[in-house]
Formats: structure tokens, sequence, C-alpha cells
């Protein structure tokens, strides 16, 4: 469906949506999934963090128990 769209038709419905919402509201729309993009990216790294810090901690507590450590 998609498939025969080409330059033309893309041209004509950049130009309709911009007669429909208007230079401001659309700019602002782009902003708003600017800042979206980047709090997700954010996100990803900060979980990445979370799991590497996890996996050094239990890579640190690796000591086998003996028998006076249940006692």
């Amino acid at each position: 469906m998609l498939n025969n769209i080409g330059l033309p038709g893309l041209l004509l419905i950049a130009v309709v949506v911009l007669v429909l919402f208007g230079r401001g509201k659309i700019s602002s729309l782009m902003g708003e999934v600017g800042k979206g993009i980047t709090s997700f990216k954010k996100g990803i790294n900060e979980g990445q963090k979370e799991l590497e810090e996890e996996a050094s901690e239990t890579a640190k507590d690796v000591t086998p128990e003996t028998d006076t450590d249940k006692v």
C-alpha cells in the first residue's frame, strides 16, 4: 500500500499536514518528540548501568561458605 507513494506523494502529505496544524504546532511537537527520545535513551543507559553494577556485586560475593560460617 505504501510502496507507491513516492516523493510527490510525501510532499503533498507534508503540505497538507503543515496547512492543517501550522508551523508552530509542528515545531513544538517535534521538540517534544526529541525530548522523549532523549529521555528514553537516558533510561536505557541508566538501566544498563544498574545491571552492570548488580553483576559486579554478584561477582564480588563468590567466596564459598565453610562449615564455621553456617553456625
